[in-house]
């Protein structure tokens, strides 16, 4: 895309100083019955309780879409093990309020049985404003994410960097993937909830564009048509976030344990701290074309870390359990100089224990079906941390059988 040549302005869109490499995360959590797990809608009720002496909500524990739904909001950190104590203590602060009133905090993708018409908004003029628009779909979005910030010190290095980013879209998916079960149905899908957000108005995967002037042009045309009425409701599942300075991962699936938001949060800040200095060096980073990151995003979606990705222009295959291990060994150091070298080999310990879909599906077997076995186990996990014990192969250990690449049919 080129630059305006119709006369038209172009927006400028300015980008936020940031100082390299800080990062901060944001984990959305489930509000459920301790009896029953089913969600109750009492965020109001719980941030108020949260809230500063003037009336205001806690500046890092906020609502979202929906009042069965609060967020945690770390503040900026230059580590990851950091940001996650951050998180901890916020999640401490949230159980004082929660824990007398029966309610347990859970979070995977998607709710396993919860019904998406029981559930009520957040009272919000940006949220009406999106479900006017997007309706039915906009009321499906009973789905949960952690969010994940990287500083950027230069404007021009961070849609290259979100281009990059793409590359690895299914090894964080598939290491994520979380989210097996919709409404009551066992889906066949590792991550149910990538395909159910990418249904809103400017959700999904991002347009590769060359240079930021691309990227203000773009956004100038959705103003123009009111399509969005600002950059920030570009909800792509990696973003540059300008008010911030950063680039945001977004695509990850909610985690039901710190230990594997540090993992997946070390990850993304390595991979993106190394895309930044190589960047310095003059050295891009590796891209694939579009129709393979779209393959890609789908078979970590279905298949989870049993997918076959793409991970060359060329074509190249490769299983993403193999390449995760292989990106551990790669951003070893760089974990060692940001700090994160614990948190970034627990990647490996979410390998042997099984993915959260995969643990999931495992108790519902063990269970006789019983989905509230597996709201149990999410919130038992959130409370006691990942059960490091190696996962047995058996039932429950895979989300389907078939072509793991997703080839054949139509």
């Amino acid at each position: 895309m080129n630059n305006r040549t119709d006369g038209v302005t172009r927006m400028q869109i300015q980008f936020a100083e940031s100082e390299r490499s800080t990062v901060g995360i944001e984990w959305e959590l489930a509000l459920v019955d301790g009896a029953t797990g089913d969600l109750v809608q009492i965020a109001d009720e719980v941030l108020r309780e949260l809230g500063t002496p003037d009336g205001r909500e806690h500046p890092q524990i906020t609502h979202e879409l929906l009042l069965n739904t609060i967020e945690l909001v770390s503040r900026v950190h230059r580590t990851v093990p950091a940001a996650i104590t951050d998180l901890q203590e916020l999640m401490a602060l949230t159980r004082e309020v929660t824990d007398p009133l029966g309610v347990e905090l859970m979070c995977a993708g998607t709710h396993p049985f919860a019904q998406w018409y029981d559930q009520k908004v957040t009272p919000n003029e940006r949220y009406d404003r999106l479900l006017d628009r997007t309706q039915w779909w906009g009321r499906q979005m009973m789905i949960w994410g952690i969010h994940v910030h990287v500083g950027i010190d230069d404007r021009e290095k961070a849609l290259p960097i979100v281009n990059g980013l793409l590359t690895y879209y299914p090894h964080l998916q598939a290491l994520s993937a979380s989210s097996p079960f919709w409404a009551g149905a066992r889906t066949g899908y590792a991550s149910n909830r990538a395909l159910m957000f990418q249904q809103l108005p400017t959700a999904g995967l991002p347009w590769q564009f060359g240079t930021w002037a691309n990227y203000e042009e773009y956004v100038q045309d959705l103003v123009t048509t009111g399509v969005v009425e600002d950059h920030s409701e570009v909800r792509w599942d990696i973003r540059p976030s300008p008010r911030w300075g950063t680039v945001e991962m977004r695509a990850c699936d909610g985690l039901s344990t710190a230990d594997e938001v540090g993992a997946v949060g070390a990850l993304i800040h390595c991979l993106t701290d190394r895309m930044s200095g190589d960047l310095d060096d003059g050295v891009e980073p590796v891209t694939l074309q579009p129709w393979f990151v779209r393959e890609n995003k789908w078979r970590a979606a279905r298949y989870g870390l049993d997918a076959e990705i793409i991970v060359a222009p060329d074509g190249t295959e490769r299983l993403v359990r193999d390449q995760l291990l292989q990106l551990v060994d790669e951003l070893g150091d760089t974990a060692e100089r940001l700090g994160c070298a614990a948190e970034l080999a627990a990647v490996a310990d979410v390998l042997d224990a099984g993915a959260s879909y995969q643990r999931q599906l495992a108790v519902a077997e063990a269970n006789g079906g019983s989905l509230q076995a597996v709201v149990s186990s999410l919130t038992h996990e959130l409370r006691s941390g990942l059960d490091r014990t190696p996962r047995g192969s058996g039932p429950g250990d895979a989300v389907g059988t078939g072509n793991s690449t997703g080839a054949g049919g139509s």
